[in-house]
């Protein structure tokens, strides 16, 4: 199961039961909020972790840059992380 499927599964669960999406929202008020959403993910049998949602939503952006540009567009960051790479060689 893809990311976007278990996070759509997850917000219908989230939808039905008043106590998983009270769990969900009290993330916000956690120091590290992004491994308590993963960590209740995980404790709903989904294996959700911190890089899988930077992933996800990188991919997202990257899709809704493509749509907006004319298709020429394959990474947000991919320019900059392409010159630091290159940097990276010459060292």
């Amino acid at each position: 199961m893809n990311i976007i499927t278990m996070l759509d599964e997850l917000q219908a669960k989230a939808l039905r039961s008043p106590d998983i999406k009270n769990r969900f929202l009290n993330t916000c008020r956690e120091k590290e909020p992004v491994s308590a959403f993963c960590s209740i993910c995980r404790d709903l049998g989904y294996e959700i972790y911190e890089m899988d949602l930077i992933c996800a939503g990188e991919e997202f952006h990257a899709a809704m840059k493509r749509s907006t540009n004319g298709g020429g567009e394959n990474s947000p960051c991919w320019q900059e992380k392409t010159i630091f790479m290159s940097f990276l060689w010459q060292v």
